[in-house]
């Protein structure tokens, strides 16, 4: 029993290295640098209940954060880099950097509007999407393309988005367990926006925690097809939460 028990034990440190952080932003591919108007969580661990409280931007962030709201204008491209920790790769040759390559799912990007991006605070906000990237026709995932982008996941902020300030939520689901209850793996993290615009639309706005249900077929859901490949078994993979906005 002791020797199982140890065993159990020295694998741990090897559970967590698939896991990431969402750490930089970047506006027309121009990177505001490390934790600049971002909120960092000091844990790469994910968020596993929808309905945690910390289900809009995480908690337990980095100190001190950043107060920066970073200037972007409609129709510009925004970004967020994601790591396996802050920095990066948790060591030389991190296979795992930005994520491990098994953790496939979506990529996500929703705003919410505040009077000031530098200290709201997500609860009680009302989020619309402005992004999403899940699985496409030849098997690919949202995450295999961030990898492929070296952790970068970019999206068009829409042309006829409302002025002002907002929180940028970035959203990955990883979905390597989650035919099991409760196995999804949500990775948040949220950064601060001052949007220019001359557009006056929101889309359609959800809460968070609320706008999820553990039971949700993009949640709850079995990606694997019989011969083990992470391809959605041959059948669309529906996105969870509400429709992105259109103009």
């Amino acid at each position: 029993m002791k020797f199982a028990a140890a065993a159990v034990l020295s694998l741990l440190p090897a559970l967590s290295y698939g896991h990431c952080i969402a750490q930089n932003v970047r506006v027309n591919n121009a990177d505001k640098g490390a934790a600049v108007g971002i909120r960092v969580p000091n844990s790469n661990n994910p968020i596993q209940n929808v309905n945690d409280g910390s289900f809009a931007c995480n908690s337990g962030y980095r100190s001190p954060v950043s107060t920066q709201v970073i200037d972007v204008k409609a129709g510009d491209k925004v970004g967020v880099k994601w790591g396996h920790v802050f920095g990066g790769p948790q060591m030389a040759g991190d296979k795992d950097n930005p994520i491990a390559p098994s953790h496939k799912g979506p990529v996500m990007f929703y705003l919410a509007k505040v009077d000031n991006a530098a200290n709201a605070q997500p609860n009680g906000l009302k989020w619309f999407k402005v992004s999403e990237d899940g699985l496409d026709g030849s098997g690919k995932w949202g995450v295999d393309r961030m990898i492929a982008a070296g952790g970068w996941t970019d999206f068009t902020l829409p042309t006829c988005v409302a002025p002002g300030q907002y929180l940028l939520r970035a959203e990955i689901i990883a979905l390597h367990s989650a035919n099991k209850p409760s196995q999804a793996q949500f990775y948040i993290g949220c950064a601060q926006i001052n949007i220019s615009s001359s557009g006056s639309k929101t889309g359609t706005t959800v809460s968070f925690p609320g706008a999820y249900s553990a039971n949700d077929p993009g949640i709850l859901v079995n990606i694997y097809d019989k011969a083990g490949q992470p391809n959605g078994g041959g059948q669309p993979y529906k996105i969870p939460g509400p429709a992105v906005m259109t103009c």
